[in-house]
């Protein structure tokens, strides 16, 4: 297969509640974009792109980008819907799928990726079902692309997953759900358990 990796970072952080952009909160010396980046770099993806806001000159001043094309997402869209179909447009024809993941969620790991195609690339969606509930990344077939460039608005993704249309393989993934940074104490909760694993 031919598979393109996607990772969302074109979000305004309005729930951070900070003035400042999630992507480029510190994790690990570097950014939580940075960490997404290069989990997405470890992936067997042949294509890679990356989704930019309102944020994007800040994060192409600060995020290494290398071995990524950038999809700019218009101004004053919302939600990751708007993300996704704007990124659909850019992924390579030749791509039988992609992987989405987000540039706010640093724990996903590479493996998890690799369990995701391996149990649910011949299948149009795929979701990583962990311990405690179903969580990103997720895998799409060329198929649902038309579904996906007409997406609008937050949680669209998961709306699309729920509807029924497709068939939804859950892929077992070992652990909790990455957490996801949305809030300043999603944030704390990341350092906090980074701190205790090593």
């Amino acid at each position: 297969m031919y598979v393109s990796g996607v990772v969302l970072a074109a979000g305004n952080s309005a729930r951070l509640g900070l003035g400042e952009a999630k992507q480029l909160l510190p994790y690990r010396g570097r950014t939580l974009l940075d960490a997404a980046l290069d989990t997405a770099r470890r992936c067997a993806f042949d294509q890679r792109l990356v989704t930019l806001g309102g944020s994007a000159g800040a994060v192409r001043a600060r995020v290494d980008l290398s071995g990524f094309g950038t999809v700019d997402v218009p101004a004053g869209s919302t939600g990751c819907g708007a993300s996704v179909s704007t990124a659909v447009g850019a992924i390579d024809p030749r791509a039988d799928g992609f992987v989405l993941l987000l540039g706010d969620q640093p724990g996903v790991r590479a493996s998890s990726v690799a369990a995701l195609l391996a149990a649910a690339g011949g299948g149009p969606l795929g979701v990583c079902r962990y311990d405690d509930g179903l969580g990103h990344p997720f895998w799409f077939a060329r198929e649902v692309f038309g579904a996906l460039a007409g997406l609008h608005g937050d949680k669209a993704v998961w709306k699309l997953l729920h509807s029924g249309v497709h068939p939804v393989v859950e892929v077992a993934v070992p652990g909790p759900v990455p957490i996801d940074v949305d809030t300043r104490e999603d944030y704390e909760r990341l350092l906090a358990g980074d701190r205790l694993a090593r």
